[in-house]
Protein backbone atom coordinates (compact mmCIF):
# COMPACT_ATOMS: atom_id res chain seq x y z
CA UNK A 1 0.00 0.00 0.00
CA UNK A 2 1.37 3.43 -1.33
CA UNK A 3 2.02 5.87 1.91
CA UNK A 4 -0.85 8.52 1.77
CA UNK A 5 0.18 12.46 2.99
CA UNK A 6 -1.00 15.24 4.36
CA UNK A 7 0.93 18.16 3.30
CA UNK A 8 0.96 21.25 6.15
CA UNK A 9 -0.19 24.50 4.67
CA UNK A 10 2.64 25.94 5.84
CA UNK A 11 4.79 23.87 2.74
CA UNK A 12 2.53 25.37 0.28
CA UNK A 13 2.80 28.81 2.12
CA UNK A 14 6.32 28.65 2.12
CA UNK A 15 6.19 28.43 -1.64
CA UNK A 16 3.92 30.54 -2.49
CA UNK A 17 4.55 33.20 -0.44
CA UNK A 18 8.43 33.15 -1.58
CA UNK A 19 9.60 32.52 2.31
CA UNK A 20 13.25 31.50 3.06
CA UNK A 21 12.80 27.49 2.74
CA UNK A 22 10.79 27.74 -0.79
CA UNK A 23 12.99 26.35 -2.79
CA UNK A 24 13.18 23.04 0.22
CA UNK A 25 9.56 22.79 -0.15
CA UNK A 26 9.37 22.74 -3.63
CA UNK A 27 12.53 20.02 -3.92
CA UNK A 28 10.67 18.66 -1.21
CA UNK A 29 7.02 17.88 -3.39
CA UNK A 30 8.76 17.39 -6.44
CA UNK A 31 10.57 14.42 -5.03
CA UNK A 32 7.55 13.12 -3.43
CA UNK A 33 4.89 13.76 -5.74
CA UNK A 34 5.06 13.96 -9.89
CA UNK A 35 2.14 16.10 -10.03
CA UNK A 36 4.24 19.25 -8.29
CA UNK A 37 4.09 21.01 -11.83
CA UNK A 38 0.33 20.23 -12.25
CA UNK A 39 -0.35 21.75 -8.34
CA UNK A 40 1.29 25.25 -9.49
CA UNK A 41 -0.88 25.14 -12.80
CA UNK A 42 -3.91 24.12 -11.39
CA UNK A 43 -3.90 23.75 -7.13
CA UNK A 44 -7.72 23.49 -7.07
CA UNK A 45 -8.34 20.44 -8.87
CA UNK A 46 -5.49 18.81 -7.39
CA UNK A 47 -6.12 19.67 -3.71
CA UNK A 48 -8.83 17.88 -1.65
CA UNK A 49 -10.29 19.82 1.38
CA UNK A 50 -10.71 17.22 4.18
CA UNK A 51 -12.29 17.71 7.41
CA UNK A 52 -13.62 14.82 10.69
CA UNK A 53 -17.13 14.62 11.93
CA UNK A 54 -18.31 16.97 14.57
CA UNK A 55 -18.34 14.17 16.87
CA UNK A 56 -14.66 14.22 17.05
CA UNK A 57 -14.19 17.78 17.70
CA UNK A 58 -14.08 17.28 21.07
CA UNK A 59 -10.74 15.11 20.40
CA UNK A 60 -9.16 17.64 18.95
CA UNK A 61 -8.91 19.63 22.32
CA UNK A 62 -7.59 16.50 24.00
CA UNK A 63 -4.38 16.16 21.47
CA UNK A 64 -3.99 19.84 21.77
CA UNK A 65 -3.69 19.76 25.70
CA UNK A 66 -1.68 16.38 25.76
CA UNK A 67 1.00 17.41 23.32
CA UNK A 68 0.82 21.60 23.74
CA UNK A 69 -0.23 21.62 20.51
CA UNK A 70 -2.19 24.77 18.59
CA UNK A 71 -5.68 23.95 17.45
CA UNK A 72 -4.84 24.46 13.63
CA UNK A 73 -2.06 21.48 14.28
CA UNK A 74 -4.03 19.15 16.64
CA UNK A 75 -6.60 19.61 14.12
CA UNK A 76 -4.20 18.18 11.16
CA UNK A 77 -2.86 15.60 13.61
CA UNK A 78 -6.97 14.71 13.84
CA UNK A 79 -7.71 14.90 10.23
CA UNK A 80 -4.84 12.66 9.65
CA UNK A 81 -5.17 9.78 12.35
CA UNK A 82 -8.78 9.12 10.70
CA UNK A 83 -7.72 9.22 7.15
CA UNK A 84 -4.15 7.22 7.68
CA UNK A 85 -2.21 9.78 6.21
CA UNK A 86 0.98 11.24 6.84
CA UNK A 87 1.60 14.92 8.03
CA UNK A 88 4.17 16.45 5.79
CA UNK A 89 5.35 19.70 7.32
CA UNK A 90 8.04 22.14 8.42
CA UNK A 91 6.38 22.87 11.45
CA UNK A 92 8.30 21.31 14.59
CA UNK A 93 5.83 21.39 16.92
CA UNK A 94 4.96 18.34 15.42
CA UNK A 95 8.19 16.72 16.88
CA UNK A 96 6.02 16.32 20.32
CA UNK A 97 3.55 14.14 18.25
CA UNK A 98 6.54 12.17 16.15
CA UNK A 99 6.71 9.22 18.29
CA UNK A 100 2.69 8.68 17.91
CA UNK A 101 1.50 10.07 14.48
CA UNK A 102 2.71 9.45 11.14
CA UNK A 103 5.00 12.69 10.53
CA UNK A 104 7.56 13.46 7.87
CA UNK A 105 9.75 16.76 8.44
CA UNK A 106 10.78 18.44 5.30
CA UNK A 107 14.20 19.38 5.94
Amino acid sequence: MAIKFLIDTNVFLEILLNQEKKELCKLYLNNKFETYNSFVNDVLFKIEVLSIQKINYSEITNIANQFKLDFDDAYQVKVAENRNLTIATLDKDFEKVSHFYKIDFIR
